[in-house]
């Protein structure tokens, strides 16, 4: 029961940054109210990394800015790193 609780956690923090960078995207192309780019890149570093990446490749956002074209990938690579610690030590004995 605790790892579905885990699986979902982590999917959950995922889809939301991937859905807070597909937003931001929709508001450019509309020229609307953005996300400031602090706070997908917090997103992205506390654990939403790997969807807020997967959304720039996808998307094409944000591809143009040197930060996100390095802290990014940083950020997704951190986060599977803290989630495969995390399950480790969750439940590995």
């Amino acid at each position: 029961m605790t790892f579905w609780i885990y699986l979902g956690v982590c999917a959950t923090l995922n889809l939301f940054g991937y859905g807070l960078m597909a937003y931001d995207k929709r508001q450019a192309r509309r020229a609307g109210w953005r996300v400031p780019e602090k706070q997908l890149f917090l997103v992205a570093f506390l654990g939403g990394g790997i969807g807020a990446w997967l959304a720039m490749a996808q998307l094409r956002h944000k591809t143009k800015h040197w930060s996100f074209r390095l802290l990014m990938p940083m950020a997704g690579l951190v986060t599977l790193a803290l989630y495969v610690y995390a399950a480790k030590w969750l439940f590995v004995e």
